[in-house]
């Protein structure tokens, strides 16, 4: 008998779950303005991603091509499964003193696990997370990338 019980309650059960599931569906077919599935391929040039998306890691340049990044290697630190490989140099300044700047600013995408502890543990706020997300290739040596520009240079008062 009482697995006869067991049986009909758990029909009753079943039963209540695909309503509840129905009643929402219907709630956003009677309201199509709170739908917020996107059409992906179809809609490439008018998509937005939310701004709290967390993209692949980029280093941001001015319009003279001058970038805030001191190569003080604290986002390398900071990143858990080593996806950032800043590789510096030392140059001699004109008053004699010498100062190290990033020679190479290496990113391994296809490492990063978008954690966004390097953006955080940036103290100059030289990089962020973008907006791309199609990151799909043939050849995975093409998710290795160098995000400093050629001929880019420190900006003026980052220390």
């Amino acid at each position: 008998m009482k697995a006869i019980i067991k049986y009909i309650s758990s029909i009753f059960k079943a039963l209540k779950s695909l309503f509840r599931g129905m009643a929402v569906t219907g709630h956003y077919i009677s309201h199509p303005k709170e739908i917020i599935t996107q059409q992906y391929p179809e809609n490439r040039e008018t998509l937005k991603m939310f701004d709290m998306f967390r993209g692949e890691v980029v280093l941001t340049h001015n319009e003279r091509n001058e970038h805030r990044c001191t190569g003080c290697s604290a986002c390398e630190v900071a990143c858990p499964n080593g996806s950032i490989e800043i590789i510096s140099k030392r140059i001699e300044m004109p008053d004699g003193k010498k100062k190290k700047v990033i020679d190479k600013f290496v990113y391994h995408l296809s490492m990063c696990t978008f954690c966004n502890l390097c953006i955080l543990s940036c103290p100059t706020d030289a990089i962020k997370m973008s907006q791309d997300f199609e990151h799909a290739v043939f050849d995975r040596s093409q998710l290795t990338k160098v995000l400093n520009k050629t001929g880019s240079k420190l900006m003026e008062g980052v220390r």
